[in-house]
């Protein structure tokens, strides 16, 4: 068996001619910084999920960083956000010289434990950032009636949640912003990093489109200290291409989840990963909790079955964080995750045979009960 996490080739075979075309289109045009494949771009990603404004940047993280530069973010101020997320999230925090203050998850759906924000904050808040995990939304209602109260903003962070929705709205466009990243592995992959920031604040946009070429609107000009944040023409194309594509692949994706549900349930040892009420999982991954993970993985990954652990260690616990002062017993969901947490494939080129070997070999590892 060779059961990749994402079999990009297989995923792209069927367009191969349309992003061939891209490709030569972009390289005849000249352009490949900015112009019309990027704008078009921006302004399909914008009806896609429903916002009024979208801007290209460079990688997901730099969407973080870009969106905090906008909302004013300065060194000394406090933005709250899970610990159980990519690095980025709160690194990004970081770079601005601001501080990252981690919560914990709620169990069920790896999300931030919106009940836990308020608690968390200080005279020096001045936003959050939920994390829309794995594909699915973080409880929204409860995340912005916390912000409301205490004048915070919202940035969503939606890299792996494109396409997610909460009560009928799409994930990124709750609060001042959203971002989402375009890395290859995500459902809307590039052919290299990208990532967008999308808003319904034309001030907002405006300002971002400004920092990502260093602070300026016209050459040699620089309102402010900005970056080179900019989203590659040639980029910009293939996702064109792709974008009418993602929601067939993910019905896909959720056929697949809801195969593994099914196929993985006479375990009790196995919990499935749950579509909360009110939303729309897109599964960027499909997590289990195992026990005895690192057993499990090993023997799924020399049957040639490729697996993934997010996130294997917690942010407060990186060492980079040390000086923050949290204690390797603090927010101890977020440390049962990191404990339990095994990712096994959801791609949409996944066939049915390659589903039914995974899940047989997970339930043959872990046991019925």
């Amino acid at each position: 068996m060779n059961i990749p996490m994402l079999d990009v080739a297989r995923l792209h075979e069927p367009i191969e001619g349309e992003l061939r075309s891209a490709f030569d289109d972009v390289l005849r045009s000249g352009r490949f910084i900015g112009g019309s494949k990027v704008e078009g771009f921006e302004a399909a990603l914008a009806r896609h999920v429903g916002a009024r404004h979208a801007v290209g940047v460079s990688s997901g993280t730099d969407a973080l960083l870009a969106a905090m530069m906008a909302l004013g973010v300065r060194p000394g101020d406090e933005v709250i956000t899970s610990t159980y997320s990519f690095f980025a999230t709160a690194g990004a925090i970081a770079r601005l010289g601001a501080r990252p203050v981690f919560v914990d998850i709620e169990p069920a759906g790896f999300n931030i434990a919106a009940e836990l924000i308020e608690g968390a904050c200080s005279p020096r808040t001045v936003g959050v950032i939920p994390v829309h995990l794995f594909g699915q939304c973080a409880d929204m209602d409860a995340v912005s009636t916390v912000a409301e109260k205490h004048g915070l903003w919202v940035l969503e962070d939606a890299a792996q949640a494109i396409g997610a929705t909460y009560k009928g709205k799409a994930a990124g466009t709750f609060g001042a912003a959203g971002i989402f990243s375009f890395f290859p592995a995500k459902n809307l992959g590039a052919l290299g990093d990208a990532g967008a920031v999308v808003t319904g604040d034309g001030a907002l946009a405006e300002k971002m489109r400004s920092l990502r070429q260093h602070g300026g609107k016209k050459r040699y000009a620089h309102d402010d200290i900005g970056g080179n944040f900019r989203l590659d023409a040639l980029q910009a194309a293939f996702l064109s291409v792709k974008l009418p594509h993602l929601e067939g692949w993910e019905k896909k994706r959720r056929a697949n989840a809801a195969f593994y549900d099914s196929a993985l349930s006479p375990s009790s040892l196995i919990t499935a990963p749950k579509e909360l009420e009110d939303r729309r999982h897109v599964f960027n991954q499909y997590v289990l909790r195992v026990p005895r993970r690192d057993d499990v993985l090993a023997t799924l990954r020399e049957k040639g079955i490729a697996t993934a652990v997010y996130y294997p260690v917690p942010l407060h616990r990186q060492p980079c964080f040390e000086a923050l002062g949290y204690r390797p017993q603090d927010l101890p969901q977020s440390a049962r995750a990191s404990a339990q947490a095994l990712a096994i494939p959801v791609e949409p080129g996944l066939t049915e045979q390659q589903r039914g070997a995974v899940a047989s070999a997970v339930l043959e590892e872990v046991g019925p009960s």
